[in-house]
């Protein structure tokens, strides 16, 4: 059996920038539907968008684990008794 050898950056970007362009248009767009609507000023106070927010800093800052530190921002807390309610 071939072992899988591991691509190397330029591999990765080579494979994978369309998709991540066509994410990053996606999101960008999402953005400009919400400030284009009439009570968009309501709407930056709502959690959801700060969340967003701090997702979109995760994304620009250079430290690993970023997946796991965005999908920690739209988690809800560890609840130790979530078995008994």
């Amino acid at each position: 059996m071939k072992t899988p050898t591991a691509l190397s950056a330029a591999d990765l970007l080579d494979r994978d920038f369309l998709s991540l362009r066509h994410r990053v248009l996606d999101i960008a767009a999402g953005l400009d539907r919400l400030d284009r609507v009439q009570d968009s000023e309501e709407i930056a106070c709502d959690a959801r968008v700060k969340q967003l927010h701090e997702a979109f800093a995760v994304l620009s800052d250079s430290k690993a684990c970023r997946a796991e530190r965005i999908q920690l921002i739209f988690s809800d807390p560890y609840d130790a008794g979530w078995r008994s309610g």
